[in-house]
C-alpha cells in the first residue's frame, strides 16, 4: 500500500494551516512559561561548562552513572566531568591531530577550523576502558581511554602511540551526521568511507586489529542507500532467541522510490541481524539481511492529502511501563513554503509488521513501484539464521542463491510505518526555529505515567513538552516551558538524559550545559499556579510547589496534569478562597491624555479579561474595546482619557477555565482645567489675574509633588489640594474631590 498523495508546494501551507485548527489534536501550543539564560542561572536550574579557551564543538557525550561522570568529546580534547556539577574538578585529555595531517588537510582545500581532531564517538568498551574515535583532520583515528575501576579514585590514561585507524568507524567530516553502536567488540557505524563523503554506508568493523573482516551495505546501489544521513542505531531483541537479535538503524536519504521525477528526502528505518556474517558469491562481506521501510510523519489533510515532515533529525528509544519499545523521532519539513518540526512516536510492533509485509518491486525504469506479487524464497529474506528456526541454516553464509539474489534486488518494503494514532504527538510551525534533538523521560505522576519531551532547537533553546492522550485517543501537545540554555543563540548538537541524576546534559559548539528536569519553585507561590503548570514533576504540598515523589503512603499533595484544573485540587486552599492576593496599584491619569495599565500574566497560555467598576455602589462590567480603549499583550491602553474613565480596573487571567485576579488598578482622572497653562491676561489692575495665575501654579506644583510621592493616598492628596486651593474653587470641583476621597477600595 503506497502512502497517501502528497500536497504540492503551492497548496501545502494553506491545507496545513487550515487543517490544524479543525482538530484539537493538531492545535499548536505556546510555551506556558519562558525562562531566559539569566533566569535559569538565578534559580540554580542550569550549570554551564565552557572548558578551556581552545576547546569547542562539544558533539559527543557519554554518561557513566556508576562513576558519576560525564565524558565529553570536543575539538582536540576529551573532558571527564562530574555528573553532579560539571565545574567540579574537571579533567581533560589533549588529543590533537598530528601536524602533518593538519597540513595535508589544509592543502586539500578544507577549512582551517575543520582540520583538527573532533571527537565524534565515545562508547563504553568494558568496565575500565572507553573506546573513542575522532576525525583526525579528515583521517579518522580511534583509541582506548583507560579509567580507574568505579570504586577507586578517578585516574585517566590514553596512549596516543597505540591509536588505530578509524576508517569505516568514524566520519571524516566533523559536521556529517553519524551514528554508531558497540556490541560484542564489534562497532556498527553509519558513516562515509571516503574523504569526500560520497560513499555513505552501514558498516560493522571488529575492534581487534587482528581481524579484518568488515561487513557493509552494497556499494553504489541507490536502492540500498542513496546519500544516506544516519541518525540513530539500537540493538533490539525481537524474540527470546539471542540469535534473532537485530540492529535497527534510523536514517534519511534521497528517495529513489518516488512516484514522479522530483527529488525528495525520505526517512527510513532499516534493520540487519546482529549475527549477519555476509553471504557467499555475490554478497561476500555484504549484509544479507538488510531491509528498510519508510517512516511517515505527517498531518492528515483534506481529501486524503497529507502534510509531510520528511527529514528525520533525531531519534530516541523509549521504554514504556510495560517495557514495549517506542521510538520517538524529530522530523522537519523539507518544504520551501513553511518551516516546521514534528515529533512522531512509533511502536516496535508496527515496525516489525512492515518488515513482515510485502516487498517493493519495479520491473523496469519505465514502470511504477508496486507490491511484489511473485514467489518469495525460503527462508524469508531478512530472517536471522538460527538452529531453532532451521537446523540446516546455521549462518547467513548458508543462505541459498535465491535468497541472496532476492534480497539484493528487493531491500525495500512496500508498506510504510505510520506513527501511533497515525498522527504526530507534537507540532511546531513557523516559530522561528527548528527542533533537531530530543530526549524523553518517563515520569510517574499522581494519576499515571507521562512521557515528557525535552526538545533541543537550532537557536539554543530547549522545549519541555508533554503529550497527553485523551479518552478518544487523540493527543494533546502541551508546551510547559521554553528554556534559553545557552547565553548566545547556538544550535543544540547533542542531548543525554540521566534519570538517576534528574539532569539533562546538552552540548553545543560553545559548551555543555547541565539542566535540571524541573523548576517547581519557579511556578508560583499558590496552589492554583502549581496546578496550572501541569508539570508531572511537581505538586503542591500545602505550602509550596515542590518536586513530586511517588510514595506508597496516602498522598496529600495536589496535582492535576491531565486537565490542569485548580478548582478540583485547590478548593480548600486559601489562595482559591480569596481568588489569589491581587496586586493593587494607584494610577493617576490626565484628562485628554493617554494612560497605560500594565498587566501581563506570566503564563502565555492565558487569556486576559478586563472589567471596570465606575463607582462605589455600581457593578463591575466587562470593558468594551474600541479605537480609544485598546487591549494589548502587555496591558490596557486608554487614549484620550475622559472623566468617566475613572474607577477600579480589574485584570483577570483565564486559563483552563480557571479565572483569577492578577492586578487591580485604582484610576484617578486629573481634570484638564486643573492642569491648564496660566491664562494670558491683558491687565493686572484688579489683581484677579495674578491671583488666578498663582492658584494654577500652586495646583500644578502640588501635582508634581504627588508624582514624586508614590506612597501618598487619595485621601491625603485631596486634603492637601483642598486646603491650598479651596479659595475661589467652584462647588462643582470641590464635590468631585470629595467624591474621589470617598471612593477608596483598598
Amino acid at each position: 500500500m503506497l502512502p497517501p498523495p502528497r500536497i504540492t508546494a503551492a497548496c501545502l501551507c494553506l491545507v496545513f494551516l487550515f487543517r490544524i485548527p479543525m482538530n484539537e489534536a493538531w492545535k499548536q501550543s505556546e510555551p506556558r512559561l519562558k525562562f531566559s539564560y539569566k533566569d535559569l542561572l538565578m534559580n540554580d536550574s542550569c550549570i554551564p561548562f565552557h572548558g578551556s579557551a581552545e576547546s569547542s564543538s562539544f558533539q559527543s557525550l557519554l554518561i557513566d552513572e556508576e562513576r558519576g561522570r560525564l565524558l565529553v568529546g570536543a575539538k582536540d580534547l576529551i573532558y571527564v566531568l562530574s555528573l553532579e556539577n560539571l565545574n567540579k574538578e574537571p579533567k581533560k585529555i589533549y588529543w590533537p591531530a598530528t601536524n602533518d595531517r593538519v597540513e595535508l588537510c589544509k592543502q586539500t582545500g578544507k577549512k582551517e577550523a575543520e582540520c583538527a581532531n573532533f571527537v565524534r564517538m565515545l562508547h563504553n568498551f568494558n568496565k575500565t576502558h572507553v573506546y573513542a574515535c575522532g576525525t583526525g583532520a579528515f583521517n579518522p583515528v580511534c583509541g582506548h581511554l583507560q579509567l580507574s575501576p568505579p570504586a577507586q579514585e578517578l585516574s585517566l590514561s590514553f596512549d596516543l602511540k597505540s591509536l588505530e585507524s578509524g576508517k569505516l568507524k568514524c566520519p571524516y567530516d566533523p559536521n556529517q551526521p553519524f551514528t554508531s553502536l558497540l556490541i560484542d567488540e564489534h562497532l556498527y557505524a553509519g558513516t562515509s568511507s571516503d574523504f569526500l563523503g560520497r560513499d555513505t554506508a552501514l558498516f560493522r568493523s571488529p575492534i581487534h586489529r587482528l581481524e579484518n573482516q568488515h561487513i557493509r551495505t552494497e556499494h553504489n546501489q541507490p536502492l540500498w542507500l542513496s546519500d544516506a544521513k544516519f541518525i540513530g542505531m539500537y540493538l533490539i531483541a525481537d524474540t527470546s532467541d539471542d540469535d534473532d537479535d537485530k540492529i535497527y538503524v534510523f536514517l534519511r536519504e534521497t528517495a529513489v522510490d518516488t512516484a514522479g521525477t522530483e527529488r525528495a528526502i525520505y526517512s527510513r528505518v532499516a534493520r540487519v541481524c546482529k549475527k549477519d556474517m555476509g553471504g557467499q558469491r555475490s554478497l561476500i562481506n555484504k549484509w544479507t539481511t538488510f531491509l528498510k521501510a519508510r517512516l511517515i510523519c505527517s498531518v492528515p489533510g483534506l481529501d486524503g492529502y497529507q502534510t509531510y515532515f520528511d527529514e528525520l533529525q533525531d531519534v530516541y528509544l523509549f521504554n514504556t511501563i510495560d517495557k514495549l519499545p517506542v521510538f520517538y523521532g524529530v522530523f522537519t519539513s523539507s518544504s520551501s513554503v513553511f518551516s516546521g518540526s514534528a515529533v512522531c512516536a512509533y511502536s516496535l510492533a508496527d515496525i516489525q509488521a512492515a518488515f513482515n509485509g510485502p516487498f517493493t518491486h519495479k520491473d523496469s525504469p519505465d514502470h511504477h513501484w508496486v507490491e511484489y506479487q511473485g514467489k518469495i524464497p525460503y527462508p524469508r529474506p531478512g530472517t536471522c539464521p538460527s538452529k531453532a528456526f532451521d537446523a540446516t541454516i546455521e549462518s547467513t553464509k548458508d543462505f541459498s542463491d535465491d535468497v541472496i539474489s532476492f534480497i539484493k534486488s528487493h531491500p525495500l518494503m512496500y508498506k510504510a510505518v505510520y506513527p501511533i494514532h497515525k498522527s504526530p504527538v507534537f507540532i511546531q510551525v513557523n516559530v522561528g526555529y527548528r527542533i533537531t534533538q530530543l530526549v524523553v523521560d518517563r515520569v510517574k505522576a499522581k494519576d499515571r505515567h507521562y512521557a515528557v519531551l525535552f526538545l533541543g532547537t537550532d537557536v539554543g533553546t530547549v522545549i519541555k513538552a508533554l503529550c497527553i492522550t485523551k479518552d478518544n485517543l487523540n493527543a494533546e501537545g502541551i508546551v510547559l516551558e521554553e528554556l534559553q540554555v545557552f547565553e548566545a543563540s547556538t544550535p543544540v548538537l547533542t542531548m543525554e538524559l540521566s534519570s538517576k541524576q534528574k539532569q539533562i546534559y546538552i552540548g553545543s559548539k560553545d559548551g555543555v550545559v547541565q539542566l535540571a528536569l524541573q523548576r517547581c519553585g519557579a511556578y508560583g507561590a499558590t496552589c492554583s499556579e502549581c496546578c496550572l503548570a501541569r508539570d508531572p514533576y511537581c505538586a503542591w504540598n500545602g505550602t509550596t510547589c515542590c518536586q513530586y515523589v511517588p510514595a506508597l503512603r496516602r498522598q496529600t499533595r495536589r496535582q492535576d496534569v491531565k486537565t490542569g484544573d485548580p478548582i478540583m485540587q485547590c478548593w480548600d486552599q486559601e489562595d482559591y478562597a480569596t481568588k489569589v492576593l491581587t496586586e493593587k496599584k494607584l494610577i493617576f491619569g490626565v484628562q485628554r491624555n493617554s494612560t497605560f495599565l500594565e498587566c501581563s500574566p506570566r503564563s502565555q497560555q492565558t487569556s486576559v479579561v478586563w472589567s471596570v467598576q465606575r463607582s462605589f455602589d455600581s457593578q463591575q462590567e466587562e470593558i468594551k474595546y474600541s479605537s480609544r480603549i485598546i487591549k494589548t499583550r502587555l496591558g490596557l491602553l486608554l487614549r484620550d482619557l475622559q472623566e468617566d474613565d475613572a474607577g477600579i480596573y480589574y485584570c483577570r487571567a483565564v486559563e483552563n477555565t480557571f479565572t483569577q485576579d492578577i492586578t487591580k488598578f485604582h484610576l484617578n482622572v486629573i481634570l484638564s482645567d486643573f492642569m491648564a497653562a496660566p491664562p494670558k491676561l491683558k491687565s493686572h489692575s484688579d489683581g484677579k489675574g495674578k491671583d488666578t495665575r498663582n492658584r494654577t501654579r500652586i495646583r500644578y506644583k502640588d501635582f508634581l509633588q504627588l508624582l514624586n510621592q508614590p506612597d501618598i493616598t487619595v485621601s491625603e492628596y485631596c486634603q492637601q489640594v483642598w486646603r491650598k486651593g479651596k479659595r475661589g474653587q467652584s462647588s462643582k470641583t470641590a464635590a468631585k474631590w470629595r467624591k474621589a476621597q470617598e471612593f477608596k477600595r483598598y
